[in-house]
């Protein structure tokens, strides 16, 4: 989720699950290969476990992506082949990959060889006039072959023309049982799903039918206190933090970023969601967003905000 998922959305996520494993925004291999490396593969230890998500279609240049990114630690690296945006289609890379899987076994073997980090891959069922029934299984054989054995499949179609990168996660329908099915005829591969899923509830019927993992992006930005404080338990943890809690928790955070330069609402736009659905939530949210433009907003803008929701659930 470009321009979302930062290193500050996945501290303040990771306070909510211990878990669930994160994922960066993509990067494109370009970027990494010629740009600032600090600023663009960079993390917070506490982040862990968290997989670095790359964007490219040149297997030499994912390799060497590869390779700049091993000395910062990620648990995995996963190689986008589903993002339908026009930004990415310009460079060849995203879900027109679909494609070509030939090139997509070609760039993953790459990264494989270049690392001892676990390669995944993200993809879609299929593209624009594509059968998926036809190419999410080549698509799967061809690019295992080449030694990935997890994938995380959005259960849509992209339409590259015609169709805005929103419209492309709401439009094209959603097909679970194709994805059920995958699993089901390759019982070797570790098969998630991702796509429409917006309940804890839906991801235990999910993994009931068979599949290894649910990835969750919308809604647990927009949404993480439903959907992340709680997900532990999936795995049989205890409960955690509460929203609450998760707030105070990340108080030394902001702080550190605050006394380095950084800006209050570098943080504090990740976690307008955190009492979604809650009394209150529309206070916290305002609190939030018209303060921190305000002159010296600091620490206690957390607390007026969070007053708003103690006084509506009082």
């Amino acid at each position: 989720m470009m321009d979302w998922t930062d290193r500050h959305c996945r501290f303040f996520h990771r306070l909510m699950t211990r878990r669930a494993m994160l994922y960066t925004e993509m990067v494109t291999a370009p970027a990494v290969v010629h740009g600032p490396k600090d600023r663009l593969l960079g993390y917070s230890g506490a982040e862990h476990p968290v997989a670095l998500q790359l964007g490219g279609s040149d297997p030499a240049e994912l390799a060497a992506a590869v390779r700049l990114a091993v000395p910062f630690g990620y648990d995995e690296i996963n190689l986008n082949v589903g993002c339908p945006s026009d930004r990415v289609q310009s460079g060849c890379f995203g879900a027109v990959l679909m494609e070509r899987p030939a090139l997509v076994a070609d760039c993953v073997a790459a990264m494989r060889d270049a690392s001892d980090v676990p390669v995944t891959v993200k993809c879609r069922i299929g593209v624009d006039d594509q059968n998926p029934e036809e190419v999410l299984p080549d698509f799967l054989e061809r690019v295992s072959a080449a030694g990935v054995t997890h994938f995380v499949i959005h259960a849509r179609k992209a339409w590259l023309q015609g169709l805005s990168p929103k419209e492309n996660r709401e439009v094209p329908p959603l097909d679970y049982d194709l994805v059920k099915r995958m699993k089901a005829a390759y019982p070797q591969l570790t098969i998630c799903i991702n796509g429409g899923v917006t309940s804890l509830a839906q991801v235990r019927d999910l993994l009931a039918a068979g599949l290894d993992g649910v990835m969750l992006g919308r809604a647990a930005y927009h949404d993480p206190g439903s959907v992340l404080i709680g997900a532990d338990a999936l795995w049989g943890d205890g409960d955690g933090l509460d929203a609450f809690g998760v707030v105070e928790a990340i108080k030394p955070y902001i702080a550190a970023h605050l006394e380095g330069g950084g800006r209050l609402h570098q943080i504090t736009r990740h976690m307008l969601g955190l009492f979604h659905g809650r009394p209150g939530a529309r206070g916290w949210r305002r609190v939030l967003s018209e303060g921190v433009a305000k002159p010296g907003a600091g620490l206690g803008l957390l607390d007026l905000a969070l007053d708003e929701v103690s006084r509506a659930a009082a």
